[in-house]
This record gives C-alpha cells, sequence and structure tokens, in this order.
C-alpha cells in the first residue's frame, strides 16, 4: 500500500522534478493497481487544530 497527499500530477515536484523518473516509476506502480481516492480533511490536522496548535489557514498553506 502506497499513499500520498498529492495527486499524480504533483508527483514528479516530489521526486527531483524528473518527469521521466517519475512517469516510470507510476508506471510500474500503477500496473495492475486499484487505485482508491479519498477526498475530506485529514484528521491530524483536524486534532492539531483542536490542540490550537494549526489555523484552517496553516493548514491549508502546508497541504
Amino acid at each position: 500500500m502506497l499513499t500520498s497527499n498529492l495527486p499524480f500530477t504533483q508527483w514528479a515536484t516530489a521526486f527531483a522534478d524528473d518527469q521521466t523518473l517519475t512517469a516510470a516509476m507510476l508506471d510500474r506502480l500503477l500496473h495492475h493497481a486499484h487505485i482508491v481516492q479519498i477526498s475530506g480533511e485529514s484528521y491530524r490536522l483536524k486534532d492539531k487544530r483542536k490542540a490550537g496548535q494549526t489555523t484552517r489557514a496553516g493548514a491549508k498553506a502546508a497541504a
């Protein structure tokens, strides 16, 4: 299982801005894979906000 908070279109930025490397890696990872996309607020950020450690604006800027 592999998880990310980035859409596939932004994965190249996580891998040294190398489009070729990212495309090859995604090709191998996604072959026969099941993709589950989950939307909604992060439980970790929600818990931090409840504890007063972050603000909603700060959480969105970090995401």
